[in-house]
């Protein structure tokens, strides 16, 4: 299955792999999670009393015969896992070489390759609104099954990173509309002004499993451009006019640090899977190591 995002090499191992929810699934819709429902699957869950009108066929008739008693078998009933993506793609994403958001989409076709492998319904959320990709958002709201996986790929591909995000009002709304918490996946450098308490606070309090995976671009944490400098704010088109010389250069890593270490504390103390990575990063490490030893899959 060729596309530009994952390699066929890629693809392969990433099939092995199902991800892990640390809670139940509760979706209605029927898949491979195991939920407290109960139903007709092949995992024994508990017994209860008989009652006329029941299907004799799920009657246990060695408990009978030891306590000449009739009790009818339950089994775990099998659901789907939601899975959300919030997918930053504002303006900011595309800064960086290689890109930002071309870094965020390998990891979201990745995230999405695993769970429609796993009979998982995909919600790619991506962020800001863009009017002029609404039918790609549209087919990206709901996606199940292994053979939409390349209709996946392709409408992640013609996405395009623009505009300023609200990171804080995309991730409530994405709660407050999410039917069911799932597993959820926040892709974004998390560089918005306003920025992350609230949204993140809100995922968490709807009760989904959040994965956080900020992404930085190789000169955002070691700028190679000295001197005199005018800055364009690549979202609101604001200018800043600084003086940068190398001498400053470690106030300003201890500074991306620092904003890096917060938002790993603020993670950390809400159950939230937290990585930070550099839109250089080899994407096999990411996903076949960290994501792995985190359990966020295996």
């Amino acid at each position: 299955m060729p596309n530009p995002l994952l390699t066929p090499e890629l693809l392969r191992r990433l099939e092995q792999f199902q991800l892990l929810a640390a809670r139940r699934a509760k979706s209605s819709a029927r898949g491979e999670r195991r939920s407290r429902a109960r139903g007709q699957s092949v995992e024994f869950a508990d017994h209860r009393n008989y009652v006329p009108g029941d299907d004799f066929r799920y009657l246990d008739w060695n408990l009978y015969g030891r306590l000449e008693r009739l009790f009818l078998k339950l089994y775990e009933e099998e659901r789907e896992l939601p899975v959300r993506i919030f997918l930053d793609a504002s303006e900011s994403m595309s800064f960086g070489e290689p890109r930002k958001f071309d870094f965020a989409r390998q990891i979201a076709a990745a995230v999405g390759y695993v769970a429609l492998c796993g009979f998982d319904r995909v919600t790619v959320a991506a962020f800001p609104d863009n009017r002029n990709e609404t039918a790609i958002r549209g087919a990206l709201r709901t996606v199940r099954g292994r053979k939409s996986a390349l209709n996946f790929f392709q409408n992640l591909t013609q996405l395009t990173a623009t505009g300023a995000a609200n990171l804080n009002e995309a991730l409530r709304r994405g709660a407050l509309e999410a039917r069911q918490a799932g597993v959820a996946v926040v892709l974004s450098d998390f560089l918005d002004p306003a920025g992350y308490d609230a949204g993140l606070t809100a995922l968490v309090a709807r009760g989904f499993q959040v994965n956080a995976v900020q992404i930085l671009a190789p000169e955002e944490l070691s700028p190679s451009t000295f001197g005199d400098l005018r800055l364009v704010d690549a979202e609101t088109g604001g200018l800043q006019e600084v003086t940068f010389g190398r001498y400053r250069m470690a106030a300003y890593q201890q500074t991306v640090q620092n904003f890096c270490q917060r938002l790993r504390e603020f993670c950390q103390a809400r159950g939230i899977h937290f990585f930070s990575v550099s839109s250089n990063t080899v994407l096999e490490h990411l996903l076949l190591k960290q994501l792995r030893q985190a359990e966020v899959w295996g």
